[in-house]
């Protein structure tokens, strides 16, 4: 990495790890500012579920990208890369450590590598291609993107609607394919990154702090917080909000799908998945620094690799 650039650290686990805490410990040690790199954490009033940090915790050390949205709206990595790059520049400004923590893999992944210029997402074309569909069957819009973009098609199965139309609604949107347009991406980061991730050494450690805070939740009235969401005409199960893990399993236990230890299970479950696909990302990470939840030197181990 290049020297002459500003430092920004890059803290980044499974979820239940123990992120905030040692964030907060270099917030009150050292020059820092969190930047929360969490999709979940976006969304106003979304608090128990997502493990927001609490009122105390944000006096000591405030986040920013935290309840910037309402649970009706929609979010993209780009969204965050153009809203992260903004506070880290604020930060630098400051005189002070751009600190991003959080979970969401994707967001750290563009963020340091940057994006392709996709257009956003065009209801109208969409909705054309959708009737095509209806009309002609998915397998005449596969093969005219085979036509236009070859290695887009070898890539996506005529029965994947969602990745075809993807693909034919940029080749519409722009005139030219999505291969063409993923090839080239935004500046990298203007940023000396130092990447830390934290986790237990024992995956069956994290599995029982999984469950463990998903009951804490419970008691804290997680289910009172998603019946305000339910309520709400304007929100559903397809919103990237009520998709997040535990919303959506508490949403279909108030449709009355499954009852209430059946919700239970399924939450901890796609839990335990959504921390086993963090993971995953982190082993593949380059130029990372692990830590271990339960270490007791986290704090200086960091300010050491800094």
């Amino acid at each position: 990495m290049q020297s002459n650039l500003p430092p920004a650290i890059f803290l980044m686990g499974p979820t239940a790890s123990g992120k905030t805490d040692l964030a907060i410990q270099l917030v009150q040690n050292y020059p820092c500012e969190i930047i929360s790199v969490d999709s979940a954490m976006i969304y106003r009033d979304m608090d128990i579920g997502t493990a927001k940090p609490s009122s105390e915790e944000l006096r000591q050390a405030p986040h920013r990208l935290i309840d910037i949205l309402d649970a009706s709206q929609a979010y993209s990595a780009a969204d965050f890369r153009q809203d992260a790059l903004r506070e880290m520049a604020e930060i630098q400004a400051k005189g002070k450590i751009p600190l991003l923590v959080g979970g969401t893999m994707m967001y750290f992944k563009v963020l340091l590598e940057g994006i392709s210029p996709l257009p956003s997402s065009d209801a109208t074309v969409r909705a054309e291609i959708e009737q095509r569909a209806g009309t002609e069957g998915w397998q005449a819009l596969h093969d005219e993107l085979k036509q236009k973009d070859p290695v887009s098609a070898a890539r996506i199965h005529p029965n994947d609607p969602q990745r075809l139309t993807r693909a034919l609604e940029v080749i519409y949107l722009t005139g030219r394919s999505l291969t063409d347009l993923t090839q080239e991406k935004t500046p990298p980061l203007p940023y000396q990154v130092f990447q830390f991730a934290i986790a237990p050494d024992d995956r069956d450690v994290l599995h029982n702090r999984i469950a463990l805070r998903f009951d804490q939740m419970l008691a804290q009235g997680f289910e009172d917080e998603v019946k305000k969401f339910y309520a709400r005409a304007d929100l559903h199960l397809n919103l990237p909000s009520m998709r997040c893990v535990g919303y959506r399993q508490m949403w279909e236990y108030l449709d009355s799908r499954y009852d209430h230890q059946e919700m239970r299970y399924r939450a901890i479950v796609a839990t335990r998945q959504l921390a086993k696909r963090q993971l995953t990302w982190l082993r593949g990470w380059q130029d990372i620094h692990w830590l271990d939840t339960f270490a007791t030197d986290n704090l200086s181990l960091v300010v050491e690799k800094l």
